[in-house]
C-alpha cells in the first residue's frame, strides 16, 4: 500500500479520527445542499439566473461526489466488493442521473433524475445512529425476511377470505381476489382508508379477526428492531472500549 492510500483510507473510512470527522461533516453538508437545491429546482416562476445558479450547485456537488466515489474505489481493499455493496450502489446512483441527463437529453432518460433522491441515503454512512440501524437490521435480516413472507401469505389469505364474504354484495370493491388485496393491505396495516369496507355480517366478523392479526403484524417487526437496536448499541460500546484500550496501549 503506497503512502497516499495509507493516508486516504482513514480519512474516508474512519470517522473517529479528526480528518475523518471533517471529511464526514463536509460530505453531509454537501448532501443536504444538494437535496435542498434539487427541491428548489421544482419551484416555478424563478428567473433563468436562479436556475443557472441551482444547476451550478448541482454540478459542483456531483463533481465532488464523483471524486469521492472514485477515491473510495481506489482506497478499498476489494474494489469490486465496494462497487456492488449497498453503499457503492447508493454512491453510484447519487451521481449517475446527472451524467445520463447531461449527455443524453431525451425524455426517457431524464426520468432517471428521480434517483437523485438516493443522495439522502448517502447520509446513512455518515451518521452513527443510522449505522446502528443498519447493523441492527443486519442482525435480524433473516427474521425480517421470514416475517414479511408470512405477512404476504396473510395478506393473500385475508384478500381471499373477504372476497368470498363480500364479492356478491360489493362486486365493485371485492369482485376478485386481486382487487381485494388493497383492502387486505390497508386493513392488516391498521390504516383503514375507508374506501372499501365490509357490509355483510360475515365480512364484518372476518374483518375483526383480520384487524386483530394486523395488530400483531405491526407489533412484531417493531419488537425485533427494538431488541436488535439495543444489542447493536451494546456492541458499539464494546467496540469503542476496545478501540480506546488499544489506543492507550499504543500510546
Amino acid at each position: 500500500m503506497n503512502a497516499f492510500k495509507r493516508w486516504l483510507k482513514p480519512v474516508i473510512e474512519d470517522n473517529t479520527c479528526p480528518r475523518g470527522k471533517t471529511f464526514d461533516y463536509f460530505i453531509q453538508i454537501l448532501i443536504i445542499i444538494s437535496l435542498v437545491s434539487m427541491a428548489m429546482e421544482t419551484m416555478p416562476g424563478y428567473s433563468p439566473i436562479y436556475y443557472t445558479i441551482l444547476q451550478s450547485i448541482e454540478a459542483v456537488c456531483v463533481i465532488i461526489f464523483s471524486i469521492e466515489y472514485l477515491l473510495r474505489i481506489y482506497a478499498a481493499d476489494k474494489p469490486f466488493k465496494y462497487i456492488f455493496s449497498f453503499y457503492g450502489v447508493v454512491d453510484l446512483m447519487a451521481i449517475l442521473p446527472f451524467y445520463l441527463t447531461s449527455f443524453l437529453d431525451i425524455r426517457a432518460v431524464r426520468v432517471f433524475r428521480i434517483f437523485r433522491v438516493f443522495r439522502a441515503l448517502k447520509l446513512v454512512r455518515y451518521n452513527r445512529a443510522m449505522r446502528r440501524f443498519h447493523r441492527a437490521f443486519q442482525m435480524i435480516r433473516e427474521e425480517l425476511i421470514l416475517f414479511f413472507m408470512i405477512a404476504l401469505m396473510v395478506i393473500f389469505l385475508a384478500a381471499t377470505g373477504i372476497y368470498y364474504f363480500e364479492s356478491e354484495a360489493q362486486p365493485e370493491h371485492f369482485g376478485s381476489i386481486p382487487s381485494s388485496v388493497w383492502w387486505s393491505v390497508v386493513t392488516l396495516t391498521t390504516v383503514g382508508y375507508g374506501d372499501a369496507y365490509p357490509i355483510t355480517a360475515g365480512g364484518k366478523m372476518f374483518t375483526f379477526f383480520v384487524l386483530a392479526t394486523g395488530l400483531g403484524i405491526v407489533a412484531v417487526p417493531a419488537g425485533l428492531v427494538a431488541t436488535s437496536l439495543s444489542k447493536a448499541r451494546e456492541i458499539e460500546k464494546e467496540e469503542r472500549k476496545e478501540r480506546e484500550s488499544l489506543e492507550d496501549r499504543i500510546s
